[in-house]
């Protein structure tokens, strides 16, 4: 897995040992930031959260791209540990914070103006991760949340967020909201 541009473009990630994370395909992933540059223009300054972060690519690749910082939220141990390393690795420590928690009950944040979540495949893993993102008012106003389910899957637009996009990519369905 390597970061797809940006600053640390070809960068090497690791992956949590085990089969408790499933990593966002590089090809997935690359077709996800295609989505998203379309619509933002840039990733400059941005502030963003990856929940379910496993190894940290999606926001890794954000911050690569010049996203400001990031707020990783993850509970498994070896996930922990290969964010760590990745951090370590590419140097961006400053620029992340990483909570050990469930992305299932978030507290109430300061706003994102971008937030990914990347749920294990489940039925209705997605729709109820945009709930919890919802509540906790994660999305800033005209922020954006990306949601990675299986392929088919739907996922339910919760109040104060709009179905922008969604796109079958592989054994993946990327669903883009804003908020």
């Amino acid at each position: 897995m390597r970061i797809i541009a940006g600053e640390w473009r070809g960068r090497r990630l690791v992956a949590p040992a085990g089969l408790d994370t499933r990593p966002t395909a590089d090809r997935t992933r690359e077709t996800l930031f295609s989505m998203l540059l379309s619509r933002l223009g840039s990733f400059e300054g941005l502030r963003v959260a990856d929940l379910y972060a496993g190894s940290g690519a999606l926001a890794f690749e954000a911050l690569s791209r010049g996203a400001a910082s990031a707020v990783l939220v993850e509970n498994d141990r070896a996930a922990l540990q290969a964010i760590e390393t990745n951090a370590r690795t590419l140097g961006a420590a400053g620029r992340l914070s990483v909570r050990a928690m469930s992305a299932a009950r978030l507290p109430r944040e300061a706003g994102f103006d971008l937030v990914f979540a990347d749920p294990p495949y489940a039925e209705g893993s997605g729709s109820a991760v945009a709930r919890a993102v919802a509540e906790a008012e994660w999305v800033l106003p005209g922020g954006w949340l990306a949601i990675e389910t299986s392929r088919g899957s739907v996922v339910d637009s919760p109040p104060g967020l709009s179905v922008e996009a969604t796109r079958d990519v592989g054994r993946a369905r990327l669903t883009l909201f804003r908020g």
